[in-house]
């Protein structure tokens, strides 16, 4: 296969028709190596609209690639930025917030896949970045607050814990809700006791480990 190949027509197939046309957003998903944080495996998908396995459950998976470069368009990282970022998963999402941010702390409930995260940083050179074996349900409050938050998975409801580790401006991006119709939700503080949210496009994805579900529960 050729990979230079592959990942333009990823970038011009998938990822600029579903309107990502940030252009250092495109620039890093050329340059930054996919292939290298996908399973040996599954190496011949990591430019194949789709979500990738990575471990033995079916919510471990490696987000499409159009769905990684939206949620990042969206967030519009900074390079003073401090992020938390939520289900390393393989650590791709972290390596392309490392390239933008300022530094970078990583939350993986499943150990192994941590594990496996921080070797693939360590290979890219990837040095600001920080992956910790924890449950992000609650964030991290003793390491924040934070300008940027990612999850790399849905949630059917943000945790309130979440949204007050973010500073006054910080933002916090995640796919939000209930099959068959979730939304991309980017939440901004706006000052110390408001938050304004938007939901700019569909899209369904696996749930993160450890988020509460809702009571279903009615009279």
């Amino acid at each position: 296969m050729d990979l230079n190949q592959a990942r333009f027509n990823m970038i011009e197939q998938q990822i600029r028709p579903w309107e990502v046309l940030d252009p250092q957003v495109l620039e890093l998903l050329s340059v930054v190596p996919r292939e290298n944080f996908a399973p040996l495996a599954h190496q011949s998908l990591a430019f194949v609209d789709m979500e990738i396995p990575l471990g033995s459950a079916p919510n471990q998976v490696m987000l499409a690639p159009r769905v990684q470069a939206r949620l990042l368009q969206d967030l519009a990282v900074k390079k003073s930025d401090k992020v938390l970022d939520i289900g390393t998963g393989s650590g791709f999402m972290a390596a392309l917030l490392a390239h933008q941010a300022a530094q970078v702390l990583s939350l993986e409930i499943d150990a192994t896949l941590a594990a496996q995260a921080q070797a693939n940083l360590q290979k890219s050179g990837i040095s600001n970045v920080t992956v910790r074996t924890a449950d992000g349900s609650q964030g991290a409050a003793a390491d924040g607050p934070f300008d940027v938050m990612v999850l790399n998975g849905s949630v059917a409801e943000v945790p309130a814990a979440l949204l007050q580790q973010l500073t006054v401006g910080g933002r916090l991006a995640a796919i939000v809700g209930d099959e068959p119709m979730m939304r991309a939700t980017v939440i901004t503080r706006t000052s110390e006791t408001n938050w304004t949210t938007t939901e700019p496009w569909d899209c369904n994805a696996p749930r993160l480990t450890g988020f509460s579900e809702p009571s279903r529960f009615q009279f």
